[in-house]
């Protein structure tokens, strides 16, 4: 028994999680609908991530602008992130419907036969900005309110700066709770395996391959999208403004971008991207933990080119004719509702009604194609995911490269094997 844990455990862990992927898309093949007795695995091991995620953010972050020094290093970091975020959702959005216009996987589409799923009215950009500043920071917390929970630590930990010795005591103790929060992260991720293996034999065992057969044409275009994002954008991203090599940052993120497939959350992703970026790509915590939380929260590549690619087949699939100035309000609407997407599964189905309303299509066509899409879009989502946290692993990996926040001996020998 010693020895099987020993050799368990002497298994870098991403070669761990893809092994349980892979095992768990097999079984689940293979056993079908029966095997969400297995479910709970999944479940247990989204609830520890999910458990993480609150204590880490605000930890970290704090932390991380404490270790600036200096608060208008804040503004340079924050700064360039934001205009780094834009860029890739921007890049990305054009992957989208430069793909969608090609393929064409709307054309000929019978949606009669879908459920319709009423969608709840989109949420105005004026109340996005209010709901960044909490009215109670404590209910931010209980409600794992993300943004709110980012701008009081913010606050948190440029008070902390301003006040000079006076914090200091305050400061430590920050930084040993994010120490702290970091090594319960490590312990968790060891569950990774498990819980992988879990989520996908549930999404194998009731969904299966048949999500490509209904709709293949737009899981084509979903999927090359993601990839070409990856390829085109993000890697070059790395390679051009950080001028790093882009081979030691695919193999960096990859324990993380495992971790979103099978969650498909970016939220619950952070931790392991954290985790990712300080041990595999040697960002310092003060440009991880201000740039990732933000990125899981505002950064949503794989998200808008999926709502971009979604519309166009909810266009062509109704016969609605599209110029070139309704492309131009697709991509503006779909960048604007796209930042601040909960970062939870399927949750960018529910963004449509924005985009949709935009190119005159009714509340009824709308709750078709969300009807139409949502029993298969899991796969699909898994997949967007691994698109988001790999554009918040390469923005912060840039800043951290211009901030001069990064250890290129990490950076270079990341990961180990």
């Amino acid at each position: 028994m010693g020895k099987a844990l020993s050799l368990w455990f002497n298994i870098v862990l991403w070669k761990r999680i893809l092994l349980a992927l892979v095992l768990g898309a097999i079984v689940g093949g293979v056993v079908g609908d029966s095997i969400e007795t297995i479910s709970w695995v999944g479940e247990l091991f989204i609830r520890l991530i999910k458990m993480l995620i609150v204590p880490l953010v605000f930890v970290t972050l704090v932390s991380g602008v404490v270790s600036m020094h200096d608060p208008r290093r804040l503004g340079s970091i924050g700064g360039r992130a934001i205009f780094l975020y834009l860029i890739t959702t921007v890049a990305a959005i054009m992957i989208g419907l430069v793909l969608a216009v090609i393929v064409e996987p709307g054309t000929g589409i019978d949606l009669r036969a879908a459920t319709p799923v009423d969608l709840q009215a989109p949420i105005a950009l004026k109340d996005r900005l209010l709901a960044i500043v909490p009215v109670n920071p404590f209910a931010a917390f209980a409600q794992a309110d993300l943004l709110a929970i980012i701008f009081f630590a913010l606050l948190t930990g440029t008070g902390l700066l301003l006040i000079g010795d006076q914090g200091k005591p305050l400061s430590e103790t920050f930084q040993s709770g994010s120490d702290l929060m970091l090594k319960i992260t490590g312990l968790v991720m060891e569950m990774a395996p498990f819980g992988v293996f879990a989520l996908i034999a549930v999404v194998m065992g009731t969904n299966g391959p048949k999500t490509f057969v209904y709709l293949f044409f737009l899981a084509v275009v979903v999927v090359l999208g993601c990839f070409l994002q990856i390829v085109l954008t993000q890697a070059f991203l790395v390679k051009v403004l950080a001028r790093l090599p882009v081979m030691p940052f695919l193999r960096g993120v990859r324990e993380a971008q495992l971790v979103a497939f099978s969650t498909s959350s970016s939220s619950a992703t952070l931790p392991a991207s954290l985790s990712a970026a300080e041990h595999n790509l040697g960002i310092q915590p003060a440009v991880a933990s201000s740039v990732l939380p933000l990125g899981a929260t505002i950064n949503m590549d794989g998200t808008a080119l999926y709502v971009c690619v979604v519309t166009i087949f909810a266009a062509q699939a109704f016969g609605i004719p599209l110029d070139m100035s309704d492309y131009l309000l697709i991509g503006l609407t779909t960048t604007l509702v796209s930042v601040g997407t909960a970062s939870v599964p399927s949750a960018s189905l529910f963004l449509l009604a924005a985009v949709l309303d935009t190119i005159g299509m009714s509340p009824e066509q709308t709750a078709l194609v969300v009807g139409f899409i949502l029993p298969f879009d899991r796969i699909l989502d898994m997949t967007r995911t691994v698109v988001n946290i790999t554009g918040d692993l390469s923005v912060a990996t840039v800043v951290a490269r211009w901030e001069k926040e990064i250890d290129e001996d990490v950076y270079v020998a990341a990961p180990t094997e």
